[in-house]
C-alpha cells in the first residue's frame, strides 16, 4: 500500500487523478484533424502560465534539460560567451551542458544558498564593452538549496549596463507555482518541464521564447536537428509535430492548464506560499536550518534543510523511505549528506504536508536526532489552523 503515499521531493511531483485519467488516452493519429484542435489552444493557454503575450510557445519531447539545450543550440555558436552564476546543482549542470557545446563560459563562483547575484552580473556586464557576452543564464528556483531568485532584479541589472545580452531562465521547478512575469522581466527564453507545477510526467520541454531570441536563430551556428526551433514551429503553425509527439503528456497538459486556471493562478500561487511556510514553521520548531540563507531566498516549492552535526541526511532519507515508503529529496552536490529536501509543490494539500512532516520527524526520532516529536506538526498546525486559503475562483 505504500505506493499510495505521496512524494516529498521537488519533482516528478504527485500526478492527480484527474490529470492521469487525461493522460490515459487510447493511441490516436497525431496527423489527423482533432490533435490539431487539442494542440493550439494547448500552446495559446500556456503563454498565460508564462505571462507572456509576444513569447511563442515551443515545446519538445524531453526533459528540462533538453529545453536547456534547446535554447542554446537556437540561439549560440561555438565559442560564444555565456554569463552565469554556479549556486547549486542546476545552475552547475546548466553550465556543464555550455561547456561541452564549446562555449566560453564566464562563471561567477557563489555560495551554496545564495541567489543570482543581480549587482556582480551588473559589473561583469558592465566591463564588457565589447559586448562579447550574448546570454545571461539564470535558474530561477534552484532546488538543491531552496532558493528562488530574483529575476526581475536580473534583469534591472541587464538594463543598468546597457548591455544586450539575452536573459534565459530556468523555470523549470518555479512556472506553475510560482509567479513568473516573462515580459515584465525581459525574459528571452524561459525554460520549464511538464513534470513540476503542471503535474505531470516526465517528458516534455516546454519553452517561451521571445522576439529576440527568435531574431537570433538567424546568426546561431551551433548544431541541432531534433531541438530545432524552426523544424517545431513550422510543424506547430499547421497544429501538427516535426516528429512523433508525446500524445498523452499534450492530453495531459490540456487538463493541468484548465485545473490551474479554475482554481485561478493567484490562488496557486498563495496555496504554495502557504504551504511552504508552514513546513518553514517546522523546520524552525525542530530548531534545524534552511539552506536558503536569509528569507527574501525561500522557494515556495521546496525546502532543504540541513541536519544536525553528526547526522547523515542521505541515511534520514533512506529510513524514511524503507520504514514508512514515503520519498523526500536527497541532497545533491555540496548538500550531499548535508541536507535533505521537502518538497511542497504541484498537487498538494495541507493535509499532506502534515502527513509529510508526521513522516519525516517519525524518521528523525528513528535516527535520535535531536528534534521533539510532533513539535513541527504542532507548529504547521497551528500556522494552517489561523491562514485559511483563499475561497476565490477566477479564470486565467
Amino acid at each position: 500500500m505504500s505506493d499510495q503515499n505521496p512524494v516529498f521531493i521537488p519533482g516528478p511531483t504527485n500526478i492527480p487523478d484527474r490529470l492521469r485519467l487525461a493522460m490515459q488516452v487510447q493511441t490516436k493519429d497525431h496527423r489527423a484533424p482533432d490533435f490539431v484542435e487539442t494542440f493550439a489552444p494547448v500552446l495559446e493557454d500556456t503563454k498565460k502560465v508564462f505571462s507572456t503575450t509576444s513569447g511563442k510557445i515551443i515545446t519538445f519531447p524531453s526533459s528540462g534539460t533538453g529545453g536547456w539545450e534547446a535554447a542554446i543550440c537556437n540561439t549560440l555558436s561555438p565559442g560564444d560567451t555565456v554569463l552565469v552564476a554556479r549556486y547549486g546543482m542546476f545552475s552547475h549542470r546548466w553550465i556543464d551542458l555550455c561547456q561541452r557545446h564549446s562555449l566560453n563560459v564566464q562563471i561567477i563562483e557563489c555560495p551554496w544558498g545564495s541567489g543570482a547575484p543581480a549587482d556582480k552580473f551588473e559589473a561583469a556586464l558592465s566591463a564588457d564593452s565589447d559586448h562579447t557576452i550574448k546570454a545571461v543564464l539564470v535558474t530561477h528556483n534552484e532546488t538543491a538549496t531552496g532558493v528562488l531568485s530574483d529575476v526581475g532584479a536580473v534583469r534591472a541589472a541587464i538594463d543598468a549596463a546597457s548591455h544586450p545580452a539575452m536573459l534565459f531562465v530556468d523555470c523549470v521547478s518555479s512556472l506553475g507555482s510560482v509567479p513568473f512575469q516573462m515580459d515584465t522581466w525581459g525574459v528571452d527564453i524561459a525554460v520549464a518541464g511538464s513534470q513540476k507545477g503542471f503535474m505531470l510526467g516526465t517528458g516534455m520541454a516546454i519553452l517561451a521564447v521571445s522576439p529576440k531570441a527568435l531574431d537570433a536563430m538567424d546568426s546561431a551556428k551551433l548544431h541541432r536537428t531534433f531541438f530545432d526551433f524552426r523544424d517545431m514551429m513550422k510543424a506547430n503553425s499547421s497544429g501538427g509535430f516535426p516528429y512523433t509527439p508525446p500524445l498523452s503528456l499534450i492530453y495531459g497538459m490540456r487538463e493541468s492548464l484548465k485545473m490551474l486556471f479554475e482554481e485561478g493562478l493567484e490562488n496557486v500561487y498563495a496555496r504554495h506560499h502557504r504551504l511552504a511556510e508552514g513546513v518553514r514553521r517546522a523546520v524552525e520548531a525542530w530548531g534545524l536550518k534552511l539552506v536558503a540563507q536569509s528569507p527574501e531566498l525561500y522557494s515556495d516549492t521546496v525546502s532543504a534543510i540541513y541536519v544536525p552535526d553528526g547526522f547523515d541526511s542521505n541515511a534520514l532519507t533512506d529510513h524514511a523511505f524503507a520504514e514508512y515508503g514515503v520519498s523526500f529529496g536527497i541532497g545533491l552536490g555540496e548538500m550531499n549528506g548535508r541536507a535533505f529536501r521537502i518538497g511542497h509543490l504541484g498537487s498538494l494539500t495541507d493535509v499532506m504536508v502534515l502527513s509529510g512532516l508526521a513522516t519525516i520527524e517519525m524518521a528523525m526520532a528513528d535516527l535520535d536526532y535531536p528534534v521533539d516529536l510532533g513539535s513541527g506538526v504542532i507548529a504547521a498546525q497551528n500556522y494552517f489552523r489561523n491562514s485559511r486559503p483563499t475561497a476565490v475562483r477566477s479564470a486565467a
